[in-house]
């Protein structure tokens, strides 16, 4: 899951990133309603999580903006204040869902997981595919019974193959999922994963190379 922290309190930002990526997610940071508004422009993100007094460009405007380009992405908005009256403003405003400072970090965790899976099709909350169950509030891999432990990356990347459905996911789409905008976009990272996963998960093999278009569980 690809998400994006937009919040000018840069300690708490950063504290928001660290956490969601300990949860296997892929994230990126703005500081400011403008830098929110560039990367939306050319980074299509599963869920973003706005703050609504930003500077540069305030987070209503951000997330007005948004809604008018008829973004995929679901918008989680914190704000300073619980009242009733400022939730239903930003709900009008477009935002899929509303969380007040301070909040405890689970529910963040939570309602950016239940947008993550509302950003497509539908799907249950636990995924299984051949033989492979895949739970992503507990992170629990198991495989015919057996628990398997995976590193955060070959996690997101399991998900991103087991949300396909068995439809084929290019490298471009897992490196744009499982890591952030930092990452090298010729580096063998996702082959390296890969391998690591396949050899984790045990025989018979389930993941497929499709050659010069990417993979398929």
């Amino acid at each position: 899951m690809r998400v994006l922290v937009v919040e000018d309190e840069r300690v708490l930002a950063d504290a928001i990133a660290t956490g969601l990526r300990r949860e296997a997610m892929a994230v990126d940071v703005a500081y400011d309603g403008g830098g929110a508004l560039e990367r939306t422009s050319y980074i299509d993100y599963d869920v973003i999580v706005l703050d609504r007094d930003l500077p540069v460009v305030h987070g209503d405007e951000v997330c007005r903006r948004l809604v008018e380009q008829r973004t995929a992405s679901r918008i989680l908005m914190l704000t300073a204040s619980g009242d009733v009256d400022d939730k239903v403003e930003g709900l009008g405003l477009g935002a899929d869902d509303y969380l007040a400072k301070p909040f405890v970090f689970i529910e963040l965790v939570a309602r950016v997981r239940a947008l993550g899976r509302r950003s497509a099709p539908a799907l249950p909350p636990v995924l299984e595919r051949s033989g492979i169950r895949l739970d992503p509030g507990k992170r629990l891999v198991e495989r015919d019974g057996r628990e398997v432990v995976l590193t955060k990356k070959e996690f997101a990347v399991l998900e991103e193959l087991m949300r396909a459905e068995g439809a084929v996911v290019s490298q471009e789409d897992l490196l744009d999922k499982a890591w952030d905008e930092n990452i090298d976009p010729f580096t063998n990272v996702v082959r390296v994963t890969m391998m690591t996963l396949r050899k984790k998960l045990g025989e018979p093999q389930v993941i497929e190379t499709v050659p010069g278009v990417g993979y398929k569980l």
